[in-house]
């Protein structure tokens, strides 16, 4: 099945407002409650499970760097168990 983006959004921004934005889903996530997303007149709700699979990327595509973060579930499936250490250094 062909990937749908339901919402997206890109625009520069200074770093200490990227990390206000990861913190507020950070605690969202964190007490279990629903993450909206919202960017000018578009939003999404989304309710991750308290095991989804999460995925950290680094890349390079040219002299491009990005480092990507996502969480991803099966709205059908059952939960499954993490069991990979991950860290920030």
């Amino acid at each position: 099945m062909p990937e749908e983006v339901l919402f997206e959004t890109e625009q520069r921004t200074d770093r200490p407002d990227v990390a206000d934005y990861l913190r507020s889903v950070a605690d969202r996530l964190e007490a279990g409650d629903p993450v909206t997303l919202r960017a000018g007149g578009e939003s999404i709700t989304l309710d991750p499970p308290a095991t989804p699979t999460f995925e950290v990327k680094a890349e390079r595509e040219g002299s491009e760097l990005s480092v990507e973060f996502e969480l991803e579930w099966d709205e059908s499936a059952a939960e499954a168990d993490g069991d990979a250490d991950l860290a920030v250094e």
